[in-house]
């Protein structure tokens, strides 16, 4: 089905892998072919609010990390080398949901029969050499990381912020790859509940994200922010379930947890009825195929007439991925990362007819832009004031674990 998709220029294909955690989504939906879009310019909130109102069908898309600058007077000078629009949505031709054992196929013009039919006989062609390993540079060296950490903590001391979310980019030049492979080989390796394949024409994200953003059902609204992470022994079962103990009780996690929480439960009052926002679970421990992390759910009840933009405005760059407080925080990123974040930290989703939406947070993933041959991937953890650089670093690296056993 994937390979059929990728025949053409823009396609989404959104996977859960089978997770049945709480607030199950659809399991497994792909859209193709758009008749209508939307791309983030001047005015870009204005545009969106628009193109949502006035689109009563499945859309499809991501909103970039410095969609932000749109939403605040915010900026940034550092280069974005991948190159995804702050914001883009459209709404597909053709849209297919995989539910157990059956398949839904909705067309606004083609046939859906000749769809299946067409998916079923296409041959797959599996390449049948290696490929060579990937050089993968730090675009800061880990002296630099270090030091920017422990700068970091200084501003913690100062009360400039609790905690902020620090990334770095790891890159490859004169890149080729064949996406659709290096996303099946992902996706083996890290099953994630989140997971997409991402083509907007010669740009490219292949996602594996454990991370909720927002989903919406009615007027229900959850966000689960990760925050805690702890390695896995998958040939230990005893040691295993020891780390995931350890995770449940480090005083270092919880406590950026929960001021993540905080922030969440902050951000969704903008948008809920007085008194709705909860915690519907605080540090829950989940477990994927090379991390244990940390997740809570946040829910709230929106109020009449609030739309996705609205709550974008709210809640929107996400404070796993920011820190508290977040306008400082936002400040701090751009000073010390040397990397524009561009689609990386922002989140990819679906919205439905019925404008329910589910958005996930664009983390452990490859971006490639196929027309520069350009590969990036960036990994970033939350510090607080009792953060271990070295340890730190070594997050960063147990994160991008599947990223770059697969690029090796």
């Amino acid at each position: 089905m994937l390979n059929w998709a990728n025949q053409f220029n823009i396609c989404a294909l959104l996977d859960n892998h089978q997770y049945n955690f709480s607030h199950h989504s659809i399991e497994c939906l792909l859209a193709v072919d758009p008749v209508n879009t939307f791309e983030a310019e001047e005015n870009a909130t204005d545009g969106l609010k628009a193109f949502l109102s006035n689109n009563d069908d499945w859309l499809f898309g991501h909103v970039a990390y410095d969609f932000k600058n749109h939403l605040s007077k915010t900026g940034s000078l550092h280069v974005d080398r991948i190159g995804f629009p702050d914001a883009f949505f459209f709404q597909p031709e053709t849209v297919i949901q995989l539910r157990n054992d059956e398949a839904i196929i909705s067309c606004l013009k083609n046939n859906p029969v000749m769809i299946f039919q067409e998916i079923r006989d296409r041959k797959v062609e599996i390449p049948n050499s290696r490929s060579q390993a990937l050089k993968m540079e730090a675009r800061i060296t880990k002296d630099s990381y270090l030091s920017i950490i422990n700068q970091l903590k200084q501003h913690i001391l100062r009360g400039d912020c609790y905690e902020i979310n620090f990334c770095q980019e790891f890159f490859s030049e004169n890149v080729i790859i064949d996406a659709l492979l290096v996303y099946g080989q992902l996706s083996s390796l890290s099953p994630s509940p989140f997971s997409c394949y991402y083509k907007l024409i010669d740009k490219y994200l292949l996602c594996a994200s454990p991370e909720r953003y927002l989903k919406k059902t009615g007027n229900q609204i959850i966000s689960q922010p990760i925050k805690g992470t702890s390695k896995r022994n998958n040939t230990d079962e005893i040691q295993d379930s020891l780390l995931k103990t350890q995770l449940n009780f480090s005083p270092k996690d919880r406590s950026e947890n929960v001021m993540v929480v905080d922030l969440v439960r902050n951000d969704l009052s903008k948008v809920c009825k007085e008194g709705t926002v909860k915690v519907d679970e605080l540090f829950g421990i989940y477990s994927f195929p090379q991390v244990h992390q940390m997740i809570s759910t946040i829910s709230g009840e929106l109020d009449t007439a609030i739309d996705l933009v609205d709550v974008l405005k709210a809640t929107f760059p996400m404070g796993s991925m920011t820190g508290a407080p977040k306008k400082r925080v936002i400040e701090l990123i751009e000073q010390y990362e040397q990397t524009k974040r561009g689609i990386y930290s922002g989140c990819v989703g679906y919205i439905t007819p019925e404008k329910d939406y589910d958005f996930n947070v664009v983390i452990r993933s490859i971006m490639y832009n196929q027309a520069t041959n350009y590969l990036s991937y960036q990994v970033g953890g939350g510090i607080t004031f009792y953060s271990d650089a070295e340890k730190e670093y070594e997050e960063c690296l147990l994160k991008a674990d599947a990223i770059k056993t697969i690029l090796q």
